[in-house]
């Protein structure tokens, strides 16, 4: 859980809290991890895995249809862009 919450910039019980909210839900499971008991190991569940795939298709189709109706010369500029905005993403 510390791992996760440093990732996501979170406190260690904001993402306890979180975490016992999708499995609730059954969107993930955890278990003990096999040689430190102090740790756990969390995982997406199938029904997980849909949603986060759904909602990634979503997002897939918003954005190629945000993008179909930009002109040549925008995305020209976006595609001559990507690379910076990339980079800027990375960066802490």
């Amino acid at each position: 859980m510390g791992e996760l919450a440093a990732f996501e910039r979170v406190q260690p019980p904001t993402m306890t809290r979180t975490i016992g909210c999708l499995e609730d839900g059954g969107y993930v499971s955890r278990r003990p991890h096999e040689s430190d008991g102090r740790q756990v190991l969390i995982a997406l569940t199938d029904v997980g895995r849909a949603m986060v795939l759904a909602d990634r298709d979503r997002r897939d189709a918003w954005l190629a249809r945000q993008l179909a109706g930009l002109t040549s010369d925008e995305r020209d500029l976006l595609r001559e862009a990507a690379p910076l905005l990339d980079r800027l993403a990375r960066c802490d």
